[in-house]
């Protein structure tokens, strides 16, 4: 699936900005670039020269920037601030920091979100209204068997997880400390197709978010050209991959909400704003900072495809939450959702324990990413002398950070790291807080 870009717009107008806003931002990108050529002010707010060359005649007209220098041709100009312009730039950077690209409007990404979403009512509505939607392509269960192939998970939540993921419904992972919960829910946004547009800041209530985060909108895997000329497009929009937003225990209520940076004078925008047409992924729920109460009032009705409400105080700007949403919990689900949240949640999928023979083949894989040989006998003794002995189950959790340990004694020790039974103990009792391998075993900074 191809992400479509909209054209370069050539005016003002075309920009769905007004001018005072333009020349605001053209004011703060001179105070801090100094004089600059056209082109310059062009690629640092990714408006085309058209636009630019509007807004400088009326800043000229008005006695703020001024001709520094120009050449033979006509795009061989050189602008800067008069003192005028230099007074009016700081009364501006006072009220808001922001120096970028110009943002686009909320309508203009609301209809953007839309025709990439991978909701099939979405696409309908989309069709109907005739908006251009981009084609899905369908995960496929052989996508799905290869990318968790080494998770050692059962056939039947495969096709769940398959499932959750075809409707983009909300899905619940639950189960022990250290089963592979939060290394499952990240993966799954491996599985999502394409590329999406994303802008780098949006107009919203009249004032410009910061939007595009290269965390959590990376570029897109290399896959041969397949975009339009960037020329022709409009430049205050990029290329990403669809968005992976992960919280945990940290969420707090202003994470929900536009709020502003005290610091910078900036809005910051919501958790469900950024994680459009993407996964975001909740975790350690039960255990966070914002009272269960308030999480769950506020995202029952998107659960049902109800608007996300982002403005604070109950009010504010609303626009479709499109996203997968991936709660995860170490807590028993019926102790930590009431009924009606728990029937809004589509698909459940309880981890835990493995079997032996997938365990067995996550410890090999383990040892061939840390670059050590692997005997089975190791493997033999680890199974019935240390895990089944003391009664710790076969957690996911735990052959990376066996595997690691071993490296970290090999590292101080000077040694190269081999995986010999002797080596295993050694790493297992440093997991143990009484130092050797009791019935209930501590595994400190696993997460779940």
């Amino acid at each position: 699936m191809t992400a479509i870009l909209p054209r370069q717009p050539r005016t003002v107008s075309d920009t769905g900005l007004d001018l005072r806003l333009l020349s605001t931002l053209v004011l703060k990108t001179l105070h801090v670039t100094g004089r600059a050529p056209l082109p310059l002010l062009s690629g640092k707010l990714r408006l085309s020269v058209g636009v630019l060359r509007e807004v400088l005649t009326a800043m000229t007209a008005d006695q703020q920037v001024e001709v520094a220098w120009s050449g033979d041709s006509d795009i061989d100009v050189q602008y800067q601030l008069t003192s005028v312009g230099e007074r009016s730039a700081l009364a501006r950077l006072a009220e808001c920091s922001y120096v970028g690209p110009a943002p686009v409007t909320l309508g203009a990404y609301q209809v953007m979100v839309e025709r990439q979403s991978l909701r099939q009512p979405a696409l309908r509505q989309a069709k109907a209204q005739g908006v251009a939607a981009s084609p899905v392509r369908h995960l496929a269960p052989a996508e799905l068997a290869a990318v968790l192939a080494d998770d050692g998970l059962d056939p039947a939540l495969r096709e769940l997880l398959g499932a959750a993921m075809h409707a983009q419904r909300p899905l619940l992972l639950h189960g022990p400390t250290g089963s592979g919960k939060t290394t499952l829910a990240r993966k799954l946004a491996r599985l999502l197709p394409g590329a999406v547009a994303v802008p780098y800041a949006i107009l919203i209530g009249g004032q410009i978010v910061p939007f595009h985060d290269p965390l959590r909108h990376p570029a897109p895997l290399p896959v041969g050209r397949q975009y339009e000329e960037r020329r022709s497009c409009d430049a205050r929009w990029t290329i990403c991959q669809r968005p992976l937003v992960h919280v945990g225990a940290e969420l707090d209520a202003s994470m929900l909400t536009l709020h502003t940076d005290p610091a910078s004078g900036m809005r910051r925008a919501p958790l469900q704003l950024q994680a459009n047409n993407g996964i975001l992924v909740l975790d350690d729920v039960g255990r966070g900072k914002v009272p269960l109460a308030e999480l769950l009032a506020a995202w029952l009705g998107m659960l049902d495809g109800g608007p996300a409400r982002f403005g604070g105080g109950g009010n504010g700007d609303t626009m479709p939450f499109d996203a997968m949403l991936v709660l995860v919990t170490n807590l028993a689900p019926a102790s930590v959702f009431d009924p009606a949240f728990l029937r809004r949640i589509a698909y459940r999928v309880g981890l835990g324990p493995l079997a032996e023979a997938p365990y067995r083949a996550l410890v090999r894989r383990a040892a061939r990413l840390h670059g050590i040989d692997c005997d089975e006998a190791v493997i033999d003794h680890l199974l019935t002398r240390l895990h089944r002995a003391s009664g710790t189950p076969l957690l996911a959790c735990y052959p990376h950070e066996l595997l690691g340990r071993v490296l970290d004694f090999a590292g101080f020790a000077g040694t190269e790291p081999r995986l010999t039974i002797a080596a295993l103990e050694q790493a297992w009792s440093s997991m143990c807080t009484s130092g050797s391998a009791p019935a209930s075993c501590h595994v400190a900074g696993i997460e779940p």
